[in-house]
């Protein structure tokens, strides 16, 4: 635990000393096979002079189009929760492309927040997210114009809530979506719901990708579509947070604490567990604008004492700190 610790606070101190303003840019993926295009930002170490970027909803700490710092750099992909976007997790890929890691940050069709939401509750959510982690990493690979600057042996995954679903099966987890009917109310007009009561459920292809060697994830939504037998095959490095409190947050029943435990316990590798108390389901979300704070009370509103500044740069500093650790050169 002291050693821990001592990692910790060395990580927040290089964060503190070394940040910059990362490198920022926009990309899309071309659409293909009926698939439709992927939009991302891409975050990068950069060396020129702090600056801000700034996009239809917020400002971020970024320099545009900054050349990208670095040769043989490593990847982290990216995804976000419910109704979320690429921006949603900014924070934390800027502290790790300020310490050396090229991050991209996509929203996923299916249910981004900009895509209207209009198929956010249906299976499709749960074979497609997945699918679009593995045409973004193609992408940067061969694509993006400084993918000659990655290192394609070294790629990690930060995600969150669905984000954090869509992790473990990148790394060859097998849901049964048959379990999904458990998270269906009789009274649920859901239509991932009604698809499932209809007995319409499609025979499921997931995509896997074994490129990716590292994962974080936060509270990860639809726990009890897996088991032991779904998450055989996720061996890799894992750093697997939960908020105490969550459950008790308008989630949908996609996440609660107990979900989280049974992921933790039925994974084949122990993963580095974190525990936060006090916190709740959007806590693992960047402290909120005032503007926001006033439009999303329901996810900017933290616990009495705690305090979502302070914990960031804790989730930020751990974070880098295992992805340095696990995706060495």
């Amino acid at each position: 635990m002291h050693v821990l610790k001592f990692a910790l606070a060395s990580a927040v101190c290089l964060i503190t000393t070394l940040a910059q303003a990362a490198g920022f840019r926009l990309v899309t993926v071309p659409a293909e096979a009926g698939l439709p295009e992927l939009k991302a930002a891409v975050w990068s170490p950069c060396s020129e002079p702090p600056s801000e970027v700034g996009l239809r909803t917020m400002t971020l700490r970024a320099t545009q189009n900054c050349p990208v710092s670095g040769d043989k750099l490593p990847l982290i992909v990216i995804s976000h929760g419910y109704g979320g976007g690429f921006t949603g997790h900014h924070d934390t890929a800027e502290v790790l492309a300020d310490g050396g890691f090229v991050v991209v940050a996509l929203d996923h069709p299916v249910d981004a927040g900009s895509s209207g939401m209009s198929r956010a509750d249906t299976l499709a959510v749960l074979t497609e997210r997945p699918a679009d982690i593995k045409r973004v990493i193609d992408d940067m690979l061969t694509a993006w114009p400084d993918h000659a600057k990655l290192d394609p042996g070294r790629i990690g995954f930060f995600g969150f809530s669905r984000g954090g679903y869509t992790g473990l099966v990148v790394a060859g987890g097998n849901p049964d979506l048959r379990k999904m009917i458990a998270l269906c109310p009789e009274s649920s007009p859901n239509p991932g719901c009604a698809e499932l009561r209809k007995n319409e459920t499609p025979t499921p292809t997931f995509a896997h990708d074994a490129r990716v060697k590292a994962l974080v994830i936060a509270d990860p939504a639809f726990g009890p579509l897996f088991g032991p037998d779904g998450l055989k095959d996720v061996k890799i490095p894992m750093q697997l947070w939960a908020s105490a409190l969550s459950g008790e947050d308008q989630t949908g029943g996609e996440v609660t604490l107990d979900f989280v435990s049974t992921i933790m316990h039925d994974l084949p590798v122990k993963p580095d567990f974190h525990l936060v108390q006090n916190a709740g389901h959007y806590a693992f979300l960047p402290p909120c604008t005032p503007e926001l704070a006033k439009k999303r009370p329901n996810i900017c509103t933290d616990r009495p004492g705690f305090d979502r500044a302070a914990f960031h740069n804790e989730l930020n500093a751990a974070a880098l700190t295992f992805f340095r650790e696990h995706l060495k050169d």
